[in-house]
């Protein structure tokens, strides 16, 4: 939504203001980092602001490590966020794709060019074309995540950023 995206972009702004924060954590809510957008939010008339692309671009130019908490479900523009992080913690049982393609769409917040970076073109290309979603082990084969835990994925998310 229009909130969220806000509310990444002034968080993100506001840790990168001050020095006395070292690290950021995202998270989701509920136990689910992100499904993406709301397909029919793309029928609307066009608004101002509020594109997913330059809040990805911000969170990773972010001179602060930026750590993404993974839970549930990570897909669409919910990934493409993660892409954006500089790291990636998983529970054990999310799931992570780009479902939109199985409707027409391609990920529009350069997924598709952050994903072939972190795990090479065929896989990629596997995930961008297929829009299947993987589980958080075969993530962690790939390279998509850095870590996968049975434990509090938010906890665990605060204490690699405290570590980088």
């Amino acid at each position: 939504s229009l909130a969220v995206l806000q509310a990444l972009e002034d968080g993100l702004k506001k840790a990168d203001a001050d020095p006395s924060v070292k690290a950021v954590m995202i998270c989701g809510g509920n136990g689910k980092f992100s499904a993406g957008a709301d397909i029919r939010g793309f029928s609307s008339p066009k608004r101002q602001g509020g594109a997913l692309g330059p809040v990805v671009s911000l969170i990773e130019s972010s001179e602060k490590p930026v750590v993404a908490a993974i839970e549930g479900v990570a897909l669409g523009g919910g990934l493409e966020v993660a892409l954006g992080c500089h790291y990636r913690i998983a529970h054990v049982k999310a799931r992570m794709g780009l479902p939109e393609v199985t409707i027409g769409l391609l990920p529009g917040a350069e997924g598709t060019q952050r994903l072939p970076r972190l795990i090479g073109v065929p896989a990629a290309l596997d995930m961008i074309t297929t829009g299947k979603h993987i589980p958080a082990t075969e993530a962690l084969k790939l390279g998509l995540v850095d870590e996968i835990v049975e434990e509090n994925t938010i906890d665990a998310a605060i204490r690699l950023a405290n570590k980088v």
